[in-house]
């Protein structure tokens, strides 16, 4: 990708952070303060997952210029397959239930196998039939397609119903006056060093450097000897990998899984993209964390109604005083990687 996935340093990122920590300790020192640190550390734990499928989204638009509506499903997919390893074991009777952790490594590996399916039968399929997918909206609307029919086929399988999934460990940390979920915190921590990996693969590798160069000009990739047909399915691995991480961190923390559970987590995953700027992954990985604080300070505020209130209202403010987001730039299109 070009400079603009690339453009803000681990410096950036760690006086952000001490930022945030310094806001938190004043907040929880401060008379009735604490109630709103804790919100905001919540919220931050939350945004954890947020930052892993918004980066999944900004990885697939800026590398293909294709906004990949399956994104959510293969979230939706980590989530389900694991609870049904979990319940049910393995197809044909293979095995009894199987513990929580493989029964979340096999939702992950269905994500990545459901993803490379899409690329395979959207992006690659029209791609041959017509040129340059990425001028066309056929592979958009396919993608959509797919959304629904894997969707529909949990549906029909797994049923409609909310499920519980078996985790079985629970434990807080208290820092004074606030209260950590240790398995919230390691996700958190889990979901950025994921994030962080990928910003050096794509810096620092032989493949990022064939990614970025597709990203800036397909065409002139193919002249400079860049195989496009084999780099490209690497771009569905790694969207399916980030979903299904960020749906099994969602999983530990949460515990309950239903057909339904991409859909929030999907268009507050673009709330994050576009607020961070679509195309930056340091951006995707600011927009990710903003949006969970906001939705908390939003149910604290104001209940949970008024949530998707506050974060859609905070965004389209954003798109009125800086339309490019936080650390986006002003190129739209091919490129802004």
């Amino acid at each position: 990708m070009t400079a603009a996935v690339l453009r803000h340093p681990l410096g950036a990122s760690a006086a952000v952070a001490l930022a945030a920590t310094a806001v938190i300790a004043a907040l929880a020192s401060a008379p009735g303060g604490a109630t709103l640190a804790q919100q905001i550390v919540s919220g931050l734990t939350l945004g954890g997952v947020y930052v892993a499928v918004a980066v999944a989204f900004t990885l697939t638009i800026g590398v293909l210029n294709f906004l990949n509506f399956t994104i959510p499903t293969l979230f939706m997919l980590t989530g389900m397959v694991a609870w049904s390893l979990a319940r049910w074991g393995l197809p044909f009777g293979l095995s009894p239930g199987l513990h929580w952790a493989p029964a979340l490594a096999g939702g992950i590996v269905v994500a990545i196998l459901a993803s490379l399916i899409v690329e395979r039968f959207t992006f690659r399929y029209f791609r041959t039939r017509h040129g340059d997918a990425t001028e066309h909206a056929i592979p958009l609307v396919s993608s959509l397609g797919f959304l629904l029919i894997f969707e529909h086929l949990v549906l029909i399988f797994l049923g409609s119903e909310a499920q519980s999934f078996p985790v079985r460990f629970r434990l807080d940390w208290q820092a004074g006056p606030l209260v950590v979920g240790l398995p919230q915190l390691l996700s958190l921590a889990v979901s950025l060093a994921v994030v962080f990996w990928l910003s050096w693969l794509l810096k620092a590798t032989k493949v990022g450097r064939a990614l970025r160069s597709i990203a800036e000009n397909p065409d002139t990739a193919t002249l400079l000897g860049v195989d496009v047909a084999r780099i490209v399915p690497v771009v569905f691995v790694l969207s399916g990998l980030l979903c299904g991480v960020a749906g099994a961190l969602f999983v530990v923390n949460y515990s309950d899984v239903s057909p339904f559970m991409g859909d929030d987590v999907g268009t507050k995953a673009i709330a994050a993209m576009v607020f961070g700027g679509v195309g930056s992954i340091w951006g995707a990985i600011a927009g990710g964390l903003l949006v969970g604080v906001l939705e908390t300070l939003g149910i604290h505020f104001f209940g949970g109604d008024a949530a998707q209130l506050v974060v859609w209202s905070v965004l389209l403010a954003t798109l009125i005083l800086r339309p490019q987001g936080l650390f986006g730039g002003s190129r739209i299109g091919k490129g802004k990687l």
